[in-house]
């Protein structure tokens, strides 16, 4: 099947792959979606959509042989993590695995631009998620290597919202015209304070629902009014369930509260149910960053609009396609 469009209407079924060292993600960064526009979302998931073909063809083959990719975790991650070693394996490239950072040179006081600086040394992309704001840009900054964000802190996890779009895409065909509608911890959680200034390169309208404590951050609405997107907030899923084309939920990150009491008093706030998604329309999708907590129940998996397994496996081609990029070979 061709790539679809943001639009719905077909592209062109085949990308060639090969050197392009002039091509325009050729040695970049990828740290925030700020710096996506339409036309470069297009080109990432045209891209992605060859690689989801390619591995249903063949499984594995050699486009990166002969690059190294390191894996510079300094937070737990099972999804992010797993996912670009899969993606460079994929490749045909190799990985460095440095996910147990308290047993590197980090323990020992080394700075992140040091140790970024000796990772380039071996490798030729460096993927980093760290618990600071900012962290990717300061490892870039030093870097010669390109450097793709795998998270940040509260702030952006560029490469899941690249995914959570490209999975809207494959699902429903098209981005135009739709409502989406965010459910959880909005305020914390970066995915989708990426995802959402994604959206706004869309004709979309997006209704946020969130306890009052967790309501998405003042600053990203007002970014998102510049844009002239249409935006709704409420604490109350019920009142915009039935025009929802995608649901996105988020769990409540108890990492992230430095008081114990406040997220006690949130954690149960929603809870997706097959009687929540009876009341949903028939082809709406409903996703989730994973890892779950308890607000989407298990026997809302046997839903086929359940989405969020299936929007892990679009991350493995997104990635896929980003690693190919940023090397040169797309």
């Amino acid at each position: 099947m061709a790539p679809i469009s943001m639009s719905g209407k077909p592209q062109s079924p085949h990308l060639p792959f090969g050197d392009r060292q002039n091509a325009p993600f050729y040695g970049k960064d990828v740290l925030s979606v700020k710096q996506f526009e339409r036309a470069d979302l297009e080109y990432v998931f045209a891209v992605a959509h060859e690689m989801r073909e390619m591995v249903a063809r063949v499984g594995t083959f050699d486009l990166l042989k002969g690059k190294i990719m390191a894996s510079l975790f300094y937070e737990p991650s099972t999804r992010t993590s797993s996912s670009f070693t899969a993606a460079m394996q994929r490749l045909g490239g190799c990985v460095i695995n440095i996910n147990e950072v308290q047993y590197s040179s980090v323990s020992k006081g080394e700075s992140l631009p040091d140790t970024v600086r000796t990772l380039e040394c071996y490798a030729d992309v460096i993927v980093l998620r760290h618990p600071e704001v900012g962290a990717s840009a300061l490892a870039a900054e030093y870097a010669e290597k390109p450097v793709i964000n795998a998270g940040d802190g509260i702030g952006e996890h560029p490469t899941q919202a690249l995914l959570d779009l490209f999975t809207i895409l494959e699902e429903l065909q098209r981005v135009d015209g739709l409502t989406v509608t965010m459910l959880g911890d909005l305020k914390y959680g970066r995915t989708v304070h990426s995802l959402a200034r994604l959206l706004s390169c869309f004709n979309v309208n997006i209704n946020y629902v969130a306890p009052e404590i967790l309501k998405m951050p003042a600053h990203i609405i007002e970014e998102l009014n510049g844009n002239g997107t249409e935006q709704t907030q409420s604490g109350d899923l019920e009142s915009v369930l039935a025009q929802t084309d995608v649901l996105y939920v988020t769990r409540v990150q108890r990492e992230r509260f430095e008081n114990p009491d406040e997220y006690e008093t949130v954690k149960d706030a929603y809870n997706i149910t097959p009687q929540t998604m009876a009341r949903a329309k028939e082809n709406m999708i409903l996703m989730h960053p994973l890892p779950r907590v308890g607000e989407i129940d298990m026997a809302v998996d046997k839903d086929p609009r359940a989405a969020y397994f299936r929007q892990m496996e679009y991350g493995l081609y997104v990635r896929m396609a980003l690693l190919a990029m940023v090397l040169g070979k797309s």
